[in-house]
């Protein structure tokens, strides 16, 4: 097992925020149309932090609103033929999450391996447009990011890929150690926000048959062996001769401290960089 560094503090109270904002999303989406006992349900599940919220938010509301009608709500989106939907995170402006209408509980499922998987991945990274959206202008291609939580990082038991802003210090630190990065696995020589993430390079403009599931299984013997521990992130780059691609950043959790990673504390909630990226324009 690879080392593991130091357990983020307090980053998973996150998930249960998210839970009672998914819950307000319901209801703000028009609760009178829906039968009165599975809102009575959704709303003791996510109050009690229950694990399985976002599986009953897309699996018995999006999934059966797109199905009878046309429309996703509570979701921003459903795409049925691509096992998809989106969802808005109304506890933050920019972020949303990816969430496989399929019951897949997270990074460790078996089904993520299979050949015909799809690539959530590639869709998740399409739908930063949404995050753009949000901010009501486009962002350069580093400044997005997504990204999975180990098993012991996240309160939620259906995998999510959370889609937002990258932490501006964490875009600085990825363009200063860019020569480090090369298109096999290897372990940057500086700590990360106190993490020694392992990193790769995917070229291209999207992630195309790219699937960092795979990338991370099938060629790192180490996350292999316990992906329930692993975190994954991949966020957006450009090399300096102009060509883009993608970094894909894991670390593994564990060890004597029982320490959780969580590749979500790359990304940023409030979207600094948009705010320094506003400051800059002049009339």
């Amino acid at each position: 097992m690879r080392t593991p560094a130091r357990r983020p503090s307090n980053w998973t109270r996150a998930g249960s925020l998210l839970a009672l904002g998914l819950a307000a999303a319901v209801v703000a989406s028009g609760a009178g149309a829906r039968p009165p006992g599975v809102l009575v349900r959704l709303l003791d599940h996510t109050q009690r932090k229950h694990p399985n919220a976002l599986w009953h938010v897309v699996h018995d509301l999006c999934v059966t609103d797109m199905r009878a009608s046309g429309h996703p709500a509570p979701c921003a989106q459903v795409d049925l033929s691509g096992g998809f939907a989106l969802i808005k995170d109304m506890g933050h402006q920019t972020q949303y999450l990816l969430i496989p209408t399929a019951r897949i509980t997270g990074i460790e499922s078996p089904r993520l391996q299979d050949p015909d998987a799809p690539n959530y991945w590639r869709d998740a990274w399409q739908a930063r447009a949404l995050v753009e959206q949000a901010l009501g202008r486009e962002l350069p291609r580093p400044d997005i990011g997504l990204a999975v939580n180990s098993i012991p990082g996240r309160t939620q038991n259906q995998l999510h890929i959370h889609i937002d802003c990258v932490r501006p210090d964490v875009i600085t630190f990825l363009a200063d150690h860019q020569k480090e990065i090369g298109s096999r696995w290897s372990i940057l020589t500086k700590p990360l926000d106190g993490w020694r993430y392992h990193v790769r390079w995917v070229a291209g403009e999207d992630l195309g048959d790219h699937d960092p599931f795979k990338l991370l299984a099938r060629t790192d013997p180490a996350a292999r062996s316990d992906m329930g521990d692993e975190t994954l992130a991949v966020i957006g780059a450009v090399r300096p001769d102009g060509s883009p691609g993608f970094i894909l950043l894991s670390a593994q959790g564990g060890g004597d401290n029982d320490d959780a990673a969580v590749a979500e504390r790359l990304l940023d909630h409030s979207c600094r960089v948009a705010q320094a990226d506003a400051a800059t324009v002049r009339p």
